[in-house]
């Protein structure tokens, strides 16, 4: 899984991105004019894999893991951003937008007032004027194409016109794209324009140290559109806080959980992902699907052999072996499942694949 953090210059994106990757990028107070990029990987934290690893006690211990890509980059003159920047925020599967709260006279806000209204509309228009913009083009190319090919790619060019005929009029309203239901058939036509309006965002508000939640009132009530407030400066430098340390400061400033977890999970609910594990003295290892997918997609997401060659699943809750204590036990107990290829796997399952390739 891939984030893009985007947002205008000043409001604290690179804050954010060292607060969710316990990163060190440097942060300054005015936006450099130039198009770059800070990549993290990061680990998912998952106190269900720290539990299973302490059962199995296995030699490798692996975590789901989120890349993070704080992309900077100032505006155009025309309000338009860079054909470089937008190619850069499109190869996300998400984007968390960044939206300044705090209050800070050395740090310039680039319209001259801390207004996050106004920057999560104007963010969004900047998107779906981009959105609009190739979609106008793609129309433009179609007009041209119509009588032309075999009656297959007629038919395929006269759906796809269809389809962004009716983006088209979603954008028109002033609707972003992530309000349109689209079918598999309609998602595969239009996956390779990866239109930014139509990723699932989370706008995060970036509050002072004693600044209020605003998420509520301020996150746009758009689909697969998730709100929350960080105090970015606070929480990057917890991030950088040995474990103990951090534990003091977040008493003493009531914060229950650091932003990175806070983040994570709600990244996880606006794309439909959960988390399965397989388990062993070799290794203890959690993985990402999405939501309804299959005891197959969880095969073939270990491996392709797995898929190739599937039998039959093995299938028994976390914490049901936490508290039997063995796979054996398990067993013995009738909570291990055997289930097809067909059965949806849950959160929190553990997956043992039976193939034979």
């Amino acid at each position: 899984m891939e984030i893009g953090i985007v947002g205008l210059p000043n409001s604290g994106k690179t804050t954010i991105f060292n607060a969710l990757t316990r990163g060190q990028a440097e942060t300054t107070a005015y936006a450099s004019g130039r198009v770059e990029v800070h990549t993290a990987v990061v680990n998912v934290p998952d106190p269900r894999v720290d539990m299973l690893a302490n059962l199995f006690k296995p030699q490798k211990v692996t975590y789901a893991q989120v890349t993070y890509n704080d992309i900077a980059g100032v505006r155009a003159e025309k309000g338009e951003f860079s054909p470089q920047l937008l190619n850069l925020i499109s190869t996300n599967d998400a984007l968390l937008h960044v939206v300044r709260c705090f209050h800070n006279p050395t740090v310039p806000h680039p319209l001259d007032s801390v207004d996050p209204r106004r920057d999560v509309q104007l963010l969004e228009e900047e998107f779906m004027l981009s959105d609009l913009t190739i979609i106008e083009g793609r129309l433009e190319r179609l007009a041209k194409q119509k009588g032309k090919g075999t009656p297959q790619e007629r038919e395929r060019m006269a759906k796809e016109e269809e389809v962004l005929q009716r983006l088209h009029a979603v954008l028109e309203s002033g609707r972003p794209l992530r309000t349109v239901d689209l079918d598999e058939e309609e998602e595969r036509l239009i996956r390779s324009y990866a239109f930014l309006s139509l990723k699932p965002q989370l706008v995060v508000f970036n509050i002072d140290d004693d600044g209020e939640d605003p998420s509520q009132e301020l996150t746009p009530s758009w689909p697969r559109t998730r709100g929350l407030a960080l105090r970015g400066r606070l929480e990057m430098e917890l991030a950088q806080m040995d474990p103990e340390e951090a534990r003091e400061f977040m008493e003493m400033f009531d914060i229950e959980e650091l932003g990175l977890n806070r983040v994570i999970r709600e990244s996880y609910e606006l794309l439909g992902l959960i988390s399965f594990f397989t388990v062993g003295e070799k290794e203890v290892r959690a993985w990402t699907i999405r939501k309804g997918s299959t005891a197959l997609d969880a095969a073939a997401t270990i491996h392709t052999d797995l898929a190739r060659g599937f039998i039959r699943a093995e299938v028994i809750r976390w914490d049901d072996l936490l508290r039997v204590g063995s796979l054996a036990e398990a067993r013995k107990q009738g909570l291990l499942r055997l289930e097809g290829k067909d059965y949806i796997v849950q959160d929190g399952e553990i997956v043992h694949i039976r193939f034979n390739v």
